[in-house]
């Protein structure tokens, strides 16, 4: 009997030796095709993170920025001093790991033949989030310190209602009182405050009102801010003229003039007839009057833990931002934060107090603008 170590020739173990070679050649080609759509993949994970990141990252700081400026007005109603944080750097670290192979068995016997090409990838994200506390002179800057009449008023201009920016930066305007956070008998402002407020917003409708910033006297005189009042052009409506008519007399400003400088400081009974005396809020006197104005749970105005509910006179006492509050928040609230044991929202649509919280948010944005070195950094590694 012929051993079975001398068959020879093209088979080996039974399997024809170019059927070997075209397994081995196949699975050397899957493991190719594996690798090579592993690394289109690597190669596109850059352009794609980005388009995906630039815009997320931008509405994950928004949200952020939401729920601490909400954090701060429900602390501030009871009594908490806020603590701010800077995003000051993000880095979002992708990882895609790959591996390939190829496997061929001629197989012997039983053993069946086979060939294999094998693959793996591995994706994780692990970003990195920096935060810098606003504190010392930063923080008296940015949130302490009355804003200037020149960086508030350009807003209007810009097309933020002016009624409502007064109503948000104003303690008071021509010696006639916004409503404030301390209680009291004048707590809930004067009448002719708001009178004024609602003149000031048909001129501006009508097109009759402007805000206008001029370099003052002098070689090195501050900006200055000035409110222009009528019409530029020969004719009035009879509306336009009673709202003019209405503005000068609760300001006593003289009627010679349609041009009138905002000046920081409170009423004078010796002031000009051509300038408008104004106090300004703080951002931290704005968070805190919009908190008095929040409906809180009647137990814990009832415990102690808080101030009764500041309300407002005239035709303006809807609250500023109107926030509610209850054992939980509705899934599709347009932000809201935990206290205690309740939680604090504004809803999504309510279009009004979203309106008013973009506005607190860019008034935040201008005191915080001189405190910042530079702005959010985002990272984005792309292997």
């Amino acid at each position: 009997m012929r051993p079975a170590t001398a068959v020879a020739g093209p088979f080996i173990s039974g399997l024809p030796s170019a059927f070997i070679v075209a397994m081995i050649r196949t699975a050397s080609v899957a493991a190719a095709l594996c690798a090579a759509c592993v690394t289109s993949a690597c190669v596109h994970i850059g352009p794609a993170r980005l388009k995906a990141d630039q815009v997320d990252y931008a509405r994950a700081l928004g949200d952020a920025k939401k729920r601490e400026i909400l954090a701060a007005v429900i602390g501030l109603r009871y009594g908490d001093a806020p603590a701010f944080l800077t995003v000051s750097n993000i880095i979002a670290a992708y990882t895609f790991d790959t591996t390939a192979g190829a496997t061929a068995n001629a197989g012997s016997g039983s053993m069946p033949n086979y060939a294999t090409a094998t693959g793996s990838v591995s994706y994780s994200n692990h970003p990195t989030f920096t935060f810098t506390p606003t504190t010392g002179e930063a923080f008296a800057s940015a949130y302490i310190r009355p804003l200037a009449p020149s960086l508030v008023l350009p807003l209007a201009e810009g097309g933020i209602p002016i009624d409502l920016l007064l109503r948000i930066t104003a303690q008071s305007v021509g010696g006639l009182q916004n409503g404030n956070a301390l209680g009291g008998e004048n707590s809930a402002g004067a009448p002719g405050f708001f009178e004024l407020l609602q003149a000031l917003r048909r001129l501006q409708l009508a097109g009759e009102l402007n805000v206008e910033s001029r370099q003052g006297d002098g070689k090195n005189a501050p900006m200055g801010v000035f409110l222009v009042m009528g019409a530029t052009t020969s004719g009035e409506s009879s509306q336009t003229a009673a709202d003019l008519a209405q503005v000068r007399k609760l300001l006593r400003l003289s009627s010679n003039t349609r041009t009138y400088e905002l000046v920081y400081g409170p009423s004078s009974t010796s002031r000009k007839g051509d300038k408008i005396p104004m106090v300004t809020r703080s951002v931290l006197g704005i968070l805190t009057d919009l908190g008095a104005q929040v409906q809180v749970p009647v137990e814990r105005i009832a415990d102690g833990s808080t101030k009764p509910t500041v309300g407002l006179i005239g035709g303006e006492t809807r609250p500023t931002i109107i926030v509610h509050s209850g054992k939980t928040a509705p899934d599709n609230a347009y932000v809201s934060i935990a206290y205690g044991s309740s939680m604090y929202w504004v809803e999504r649509n309510d279009f009004d107090s979203k309106y008013a919280f973009t506005v607190v948010q860019n008034l935040m944005a201008l005191g915080e603008a001189d405190t910042s070195s530079k702005a959010p950094v985002v990272t984005i590694p792309a292997n």
